[in-house]
Protein backbone atom coordinates (compact mmCIF):
# COMPACT_ATOMS: atom_id res chain seq x y z
CA UNK A 1 0.00 0.00 0.00
CA UNK A 2 0.92 3.66 -0.21
CA UNK A 3 2.31 5.85 2.54
CA UNK A 4 -0.01 7.58 5.02
CA UNK A 5 -0.10 10.60 2.69
CA UNK A 6 -2.64 8.72 0.58
CA UNK A 7 -5.38 9.63 3.05
CA UNK A 8 -5.16 13.28 1.95
CA UNK A 9 -6.38 12.58 -1.59
CA UNK A 10 -10.09 11.96 -1.15
CA UNK A 11 -11.15 12.61 -4.76
CA UNK A 12 -8.88 11.64 -7.65
CA UNK A 13 -9.55 11.85 -11.40
CA UNK A 14 -7.65 9.61 -13.84
CA UNK A 15 -7.74 9.72 -17.64
CA UNK A 16 -6.84 6.75 -19.79
CA UNK A 17 -8.13 4.51 -17.01
CA UNK A 18 -9.42 1.63 -19.13
CA UNK A 19 -6.09 -0.22 -19.44
CA UNK A 20 -2.34 -0.09 -18.97
CA UNK A 21 -0.79 2.34 -16.53
CA UNK A 22 -4.01 4.28 -15.97
CA UNK A 23 -5.86 1.15 -14.87
CA UNK A 24 -2.94 0.06 -12.69
CA UNK A 25 -2.81 3.46 -10.98
CA UNK A 26 -6.57 3.39 -10.40
CA UNK A 27 -6.37 -0.04 -8.76
CA UNK A 28 -3.48 1.02 -6.53
CA UNK A 29 -5.24 4.20 -5.43
CA UNK A 30 -8.58 2.49 -4.74
CA UNK A 31 -9.40 2.30 -1.03
CA UNK A 32 -12.33 2.87 1.32
CA UNK A 33 -13.13 6.55 1.71
CA UNK A 34 -11.69 7.59 -1.64
CA UNK A 35 -13.67 8.76 -4.68
CA UNK A 36 -12.28 7.96 -8.11
CA UNK A 37 -13.42 9.57 -11.32
CA UNK A 38 -12.26 7.39 -14.20
CA UNK A 39 -12.22 8.64 -17.80
CA UNK A 40 -11.46 6.68 -20.96
CA UNK A 41 -12.73 6.07 -24.47
CA UNK A 42 -13.16 2.32 -24.05
CA UNK A 43 -16.36 1.56 -22.15
CA UNK A 44 -15.67 -2.15 -21.54
CA UNK A 45 -12.17 -1.66 -20.17
CA UNK A 46 -13.31 1.32 -18.14
CA UNK A 47 -16.03 -0.68 -16.43
CA UNK A 48 -13.57 -3.49 -15.71
CA UNK A 49 -11.24 -1.04 -13.98
CA UNK A 50 -14.15 0.52 -12.10
CA UNK A 51 -15.30 -2.88 -10.84
CA UNK A 52 -11.81 -3.70 -9.58
CA UNK A 53 -11.64 -0.36 -7.76
CA UNK A 54 -15.07 -0.78 -6.20
CA UNK A 55 -14.00 -4.20 -4.97
CA UNK A 56 -11.19 -2.42 -3.11
CA UNK A 57 -13.69 -0.14 -1.40
CA UNK A 58 -13.50 3.02 -3.50
CA UNK A 59 -16.53 5.01 -4.65
CA UNK A 60 -16.18 5.16 -8.43
CA UNK A 61 -17.74 7.26 -11.16
CA UNK A 62 -16.91 6.78 -14.83
CA UNK A 63 -17.18 8.83 -18.00
CA UNK A 64 -16.66 7.54 -21.53
CA UNK A 65 -14.95 10.58 -23.03
CA UNK A 66 -12.22 11.54 -25.46
CA UNK A 67 -9.84 13.95 -23.71
CA UNK A 68 -9.70 16.01 -26.90
CA UNK A 69 -13.30 17.09 -26.29
CA UNK A 70 -12.57 20.13 -24.12
CA UNK A 71 -16.17 21.19 -23.50
CA UNK A 72 -17.33 17.69 -22.56
CA UNK A 73 -14.32 17.25 -20.28
CA UNK A 74 -14.97 20.57 -18.54
CA UNK A 75 -18.66 19.74 -18.02
CA UNK A 76 -17.84 16.32 -16.56
CA UNK A 77 -15.21 17.75 -14.22
CA UNK A 78 -17.61 20.49 -13.09
CA UNK A 79 -20.21 17.85 -12.11
CA UNK A 80 -17.65 15.85 -10.18
CA UNK A 81 -16.21 18.97 -8.53
CA UNK A 82 -19.71 19.97 -7.40
CA UNK A 83 -20.17 16.56 -5.75
CA UNK A 84 -16.82 16.71 -3.92
CA UNK A 85 -13.73 18.90 -4.36
CA UNK A 86 -11.26 17.32 -6.77
CA UNK A 87 -7.97 16.99 -4.93
CA UNK A 88 -5.84 15.25 -7.55
CA UNK A 89 -5.83 14.66 -11.29
CA UNK A 90 -3.73 12.17 -13.23
CA UNK A 91 -3.30 12.98 -16.92
CA UNK A 92 -2.46 9.55 -18.24
CA UNK A 93 -4.45 9.25 -21.50
CA UNK A 94 -2.10 8.86 -24.43
CA UNK A 95 -1.68 7.41 -27.89
CA UNK A 96 1.41 6.67 -29.93
CA UNK A 97 2.43 6.53 -33.54
CA UNK A 98 5.50 6.77 -35.70
CA UNK A 99 7.28 5.02 -38.51
CA UNK A 100 5.10 2.21 -39.84
CA UNK A 101 6.19 -1.38 -40.46
CA UNK A 102 6.79 -0.47 -44.12
CA UNK A 103 9.11 2.41 -43.16
CA UNK A 104 6.62 5.11 -44.07
CA UNK A 105 6.54 8.26 -41.86
CA UNK A 106 3.57 8.64 -39.54
CA UNK A 107 1.88 11.44 -41.52
CA UNK A 108 -0.03 14.55 -40.55
CA UNK A 109 -3.18 12.93 -39.17
CA UNK A 110 -1.34 10.61 -36.80
CA UNK A 111 1.09 13.31 -35.69
CA UNK A 112 -1.70 15.80 -34.99
CA UNK A 113 -3.73 13.22 -33.08
CA UNK A 114 -0.84 12.40 -30.75
CA UNK A 115 -0.27 16.04 -29.87
CA UNK A 116 -4.01 16.59 -29.38
CA UNK A 117 -4.40 13.61 -27.02
CA UNK A 118 -1.07 13.54 -25.21
CA UNK A 119 -0.58 17.27 -24.68
CA UNK A 120 -3.81 19.17 -25.29
CA UNK A 121 -5.80 16.38 -23.64
CA UNK A 122 -3.79 16.86 -20.45
CA UNK A 123 -4.45 20.60 -20.58
CA UNK A 124 -8.17 19.84 -20.97
CA UNK A 125 -8.00 17.89 -17.71
CA UNK A 126 -5.89 20.25 -15.64
CA UNK A 127 -7.13 23.72 -16.53
CA UNK A 128 -10.81 23.25 -15.47
CA UNK A 129 -9.81 22.05 -11.97
CA UNK A 130 -6.90 24.43 -11.43
CA UNK A 131 -8.92 27.42 -10.17
CA UNK A 132 -10.58 25.33 -7.46
CA UNK A 133 -7.29 23.83 -6.33
CA UNK A 134 -5.65 27.25 -6.12
CA UNK A 135 -8.61 28.73 -4.26
CA UNK A 136 -8.39 25.95 -1.65
CA UNK A 137 -4.61 26.24 -1.45
CA UNK A 138 -4.02 22.56 -2.19
CA UNK A 139 -4.15 20.09 -5.05
CA UNK A 140 -2.04 17.50 -6.83
CA UNK A 141 -1.40 17.06 -10.55
CA UNK A 142 0.37 14.07 -12.08
CA UNK A 143 1.32 14.31 -15.75
CA UNK A 144 2.38 10.99 -17.30
CA UNK A 145 4.97 11.79 -19.95
CA UNK A 146 7.74 9.60 -21.30
CA UNK A 147 11.52 9.40 -21.52
CA UNK A 148 10.85 10.00 -25.24
CA UNK A 149 10.27 13.62 -24.24
CA UNK A 150 13.94 14.01 -23.29
CA UNK A 151 15.25 13.57 -26.84
CA UNK A 152 13.37 13.32 -30.11
CA UNK A 153 13.34 9.67 -31.17
CA UNK A 154 13.79 9.29 -34.94
CA UNK A 155 10.82 6.96 -35.37
CA UNK A 156 8.40 8.81 -33.05
CA UNK A 157 8.72 12.53 -33.75
CA UNK A 158 5.19 13.60 -32.78
CA UNK A 159 5.06 11.34 -29.74
CA UNK A 160 8.40 12.73 -28.55
CA UNK A 161 7.19 16.28 -29.16
CA UNK A 162 3.94 15.75 -27.27
CA UNK A 163 5.73 14.31 -24.26
CA UNK A 164 8.38 17.04 -24.29
CA UNK A 165 5.59 19.61 -24.26
CA UNK A 166 3.83 17.82 -21.41
CA UNK A 167 7.02 17.81 -19.33
CA UNK A 168 7.52 21.55 -19.92
CA UNK A 169 3.87 22.27 -19.08
CA UNK A 170 4.19 20.47 -15.75
CA UNK A 171 7.47 22.12 -14.87
CA UNK A 172 5.93 25.53 -15.53
CA UNK A 173 2.80 24.78 -13.48
CA UNK A 174 4.89 23.67 -10.51
CA UNK A 175 7.16 26.71 -10.64
CA UNK A 176 4.19 29.07 -10.98
CA UNK A 177 1.79 27.60 -8.44
CA UNK A 178 3.87 25.54 -6.03
CA UNK A 179 3.98 28.39 -3.49
CA UNK A 180 0.16 28.48 -3.60
CA UNK A 181 -0.10 24.82 -2.57
CA UNK A 182 -0.22 23.05 -5.94
CA UNK A 183 1.89 19.89 -6.10
CA UNK A 184 2.84 18.92 -9.66
CA UNK A 185 4.58 15.66 -10.50
CA UNK A 186 5.91 15.06 -14.00
CA UNK A 187 6.56 11.38 -14.73
CA UNK A 188 8.74 9.96 -17.48
CA UNK A 189 8.42 6.18 -17.76
CA UNK A 190 10.39 4.13 -20.22
CA UNK A 191 9.07 0.91 -21.70
CA UNK A 192 6.62 -1.06 -19.57
CA UNK A 193 4.43 -4.02 -20.40
CA UNK A 194 1.28 -2.76 -22.10
CA UNK A 195 -0.67 -2.95 -25.33
CA UNK A 196 0.95 0.33 -26.41
CA UNK A 197 4.48 -0.95 -25.83
CA UNK A 198 3.68 -4.16 -27.69
CA UNK A 199 3.14 -2.11 -30.85
CA UNK A 200 6.81 -1.00 -30.83
CA UNK A 201 8.52 -3.51 -33.12
CA UNK A 202 12.09 -3.44 -31.87
CA UNK A 203 14.14 -3.61 -28.71
CA UNK A 204 12.46 -2.59 -25.44
CA UNK A 205 15.46 -1.76 -23.23
CA UNK A 206 14.89 -2.28 -19.49
CA UNK A 207 11.16 -2.87 -19.95
CA UNK A 208 9.33 -3.15 -16.60
CA UNK A 209 6.03 -4.70 -15.50
CA UNK A 210 3.27 -2.10 -15.50
CA UNK A 211 2.59 -2.64 -11.79
CA UNK A 212 6.20 -1.73 -10.95
CA UNK A 213 5.86 1.55 -12.85
CA UNK A 214 2.48 2.25 -11.25
CA UNK A 215 3.96 1.72 -7.78
CA UNK A 216 6.85 4.11 -8.38
CA UNK A 217 4.74 6.79 -10.09
CA UNK A 218 2.00 6.47 -7.47
CA UNK A 219 4.50 6.98 -4.65
CA UNK A 220 5.81 10.09 -6.39
CA UNK A 221 2.29 11.52 -6.55
CA UNK A 222 1.59 10.88 -2.89
CA UNK A 223 4.94 12.24 -1.75
CA UNK A 224 4.57 15.33 -3.91
CA UNK A 225 7.79 14.62 -5.81
CA UNK A 226 8.34 17.08 -8.62
CA UNK A 227 9.79 14.54 -11.03
CA UNK A 228 9.96 10.78 -11.41
CA UNK A 229 11.86 8.91 -14.13
CA UNK A 230 11.60 5.13 -14.29
CA UNK A 231 13.86 3.43 -15.05
CA UNK A 232 16.20 6.32 -14.31
CA UNK A 233 19.03 4.82 -16.41
CA UNK A 234 17.08 5.22 -19.65
CA UNK A 235 16.10 8.78 -18.80
CA UNK A 236 19.67 9.65 -17.85
CA UNK A 237 21.01 8.22 -21.11
CA UNK A 238 18.61 10.25 -23.23
CA UNK A 239 19.21 13.39 -21.18
CA UNK A 240 22.95 12.93 -21.68
CA UNK A 241 22.57 12.54 -25.44
CA UNK A 242 20.66 15.80 -25.57
CA UNK A 243 23.72 17.61 -24.20
CA UNK A 244 26.02 16.35 -26.96
CA UNK A 245 26.65 18.20 -30.21
CA UNK A 246 23.74 17.52 -32.56
CA UNK A 247 25.65 15.44 -35.17
CA UNK A 248 26.98 13.10 -32.49
CA UNK A 249 23.65 12.85 -30.66
CA UNK A 250 21.84 12.12 -33.93
CA UNK A 251 24.30 9.39 -34.83
CA UNK A 252 23.95 7.71 -31.44
CA UNK A 253 20.17 7.90 -31.22
CA UNK A 254 19.86 6.33 -34.68
CA UNK A 255 21.07 3.10 -33.09
CA UNK A 256 17.72 2.92 -31.34
CA UNK A 257 15.31 2.37 -34.21
CA UNK A 258 11.94 0.67 -34.30
CA UNK A 259 8.73 0.40 -36.27
CA UNK A 260 5.25 0.83 -34.85
CA UNK A 261 2.44 -1.55 -35.73
CA UNK A 262 -1.01 -0.04 -36.30
CA UNK A 263 -3.43 -0.21 -33.40
CA UNK A 264 -5.54 -3.33 -33.61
Amino acid sequence: MFLSAEASLAHVIITGASRGLGAALARRLARPGRRLGLIARGAAGLEETAAACRARGAAVETAVLDVREAAAMAACLARWEAAAPIEAVIANAGINGGTGPDGRPEGHAAASAQIAVNLTGAVNLVEPVLPGMLARGRGSVLLVGSVAGFLGLPDSPAYSASKAGLWAYGEALRAAHGPAGLRVTVAAPGFFESAMSARFLGRHPLQLPVEVVAARVGRALLRGEGRVVVPWMVGAALRSLALLPAPLADRLVRRFRFRIAPEG
